[in-house]
């Protein structure tokens, strides 16, 4: 049967050089990817648990990883792993391996969690949107936004009990939130955590609940948040607002605000990282001979003089007209880019007028040129 086994190191995907702790992350990995609470009834899954768990059981014991190392399978047969208590090829037991929280419990992976849920913890943060204007977000504003969030209960300070009462130690876990089982797993009996359900992990028994938060310790209610909104800022851009959350757990850190900025269109501009982009028409006679104009800008109108023959869909850069950057000094440009408009319903004499200076340009647009090229 030697020869139809995996290498140890590579079913655990570790070099022969790996550390106890390489080897535990390693074996932790595939178990939780493999656990029978995810897949179950998945027959692949569980050979690759009972391959983890077998490489695992020899690898790390020293004595038997000496073995291994010196002999390969040969030192390490399934007589001599029952002599020591062993699960080598004696079956992988799933019955009695717990769920994916004693997995985590068993391996320090997250299981202090459960422990935790009677210590400090944050609140969750919230999350909510903003809207601005196009303006807004180019230079900066202050907001006022109603949030609503959960905090401590006024009436009884956030124990949860009525007044002139307190909370009594869980006679079940004595304080920790925790119980203590014994399994029978892959490396024989383990001791594993879990929630109380008494206190569910709390710790403490509150008989005599507060009237206005009903036990909890916390209510929910709407609070004015002011907030700043910095220049240059982006549509979908996220600002957080530190410990203006829901209250934490046990004394432990509010969470935060997370607001998430949208920036309704504009008029005329349209927005192009920190460049500002609008189009300007002009007439056809400004076109041809050249004009004073006045352009639209964040910070008003300003003149621009556009030169002769300027064609449709030119392009001029105003610069230090555009957004402001973000978090720092210095502002983009402006493009802009004019459209020469085409008069309608010309009258007789009109007509007579253009004919004549159309004669006097030669006539004709000129030869054909590559699409898009200007001349």
């Amino acid at each position: 049967m030697a020869d139809e086994k995996r290498d140890y190191y590579e079913v655990l995907g570790v070099p022969k050089t790996a550390t106890d702790a390489e080897l535990k992350k390693a074996f932790y990995k595939i178990a939780k990817d493999n656990h029978p609470d995810l897949h179950p009834g998945d027959k692949e899954c569980e050979r690759r648990m009972k391959e983890a768990g077998e490489a695992y059981e020899i690898l790390s014991d020293k004595e038997k990883r000496a073995k291994y190392d010196q002999f390969g399978f040969a030192g390490v047969d399934p007589s001599y792993a029952a002599q020591n208590g062993g699960a080598y090829g004696g079956g992988f037991d799933f019955s009695g391996f717990g769920g994916l929280d004693d997995l985590f419990n068993m391996f320090g992976f997250g299981g202090g969690g459960r422990r935790a849920k009677n210590g400090p913890r944050p609140g969750e943060d919230i999350s909510i949107g903003v809207s601005l204007s196009f303006e807004e977000a180019a230079f900066g504003c202050d907001k006022t936004l109603n949030v609503s969030h959960i905090e401590l209960c006024d009436e009884c300070g956030g124990s949860g009990c009525a007044k002139g009462s307190s909370a009594e130690t869980c006679p079940d876990c004595h304080g920790s939130g925790y119980t203590v089982t014994t399994q029978r797993g892959i490396f024989g009996m383990t001791q594993v955590q879990s929630e109380c359900p008494r206190c569910r992990g709390k710790g403490k028994i509150i008989k005599e609940p507060c009237p206005k938060c009903k036990g909890q310790g916390k209510v929910r209610r709407q609070r004015s948040v002011n907030v700043h909104i910095d220049a240059g800022i982006q549509n979908n851009m996220t600002v957080r607002l530190r410990g203006q959350g829901n209250a934490g757990y046990n004394g432990g850190p509010a969470g935060d605000v997370l607001l998430t900025v949208s920036i309704r269109p504009h008029e005329f501009f349209e927005r192009d990282g920190t460049s500002v982009l609008c189009e300007i028409p002009i007439s056809v006679t400004q076109a041809i001979l050249g004009a004073e104009i006045e352009v639209p800008t964040l910070d008003g109108n300003v003149k621009f003089t556009i030169p002769e023959g300027t064609q449709h869909g030119d392009t001029f850069r105003l610069r230090g007209k555009g957004i402001p950057y973000y978090h720092a000094s210095g502002r983009g440009d402006q493009y802009a880019t004019v459209a020469v408009t085409i008069p309608k319903n010309l009258s007789a004499e009109q007509r007579e007028l253009v004919r004549k200076l159309d004669a006097t340009l030669g006539g004709g647009a000129g030869r054909p040129r590559k699409f898009g090229k200007k001349k």
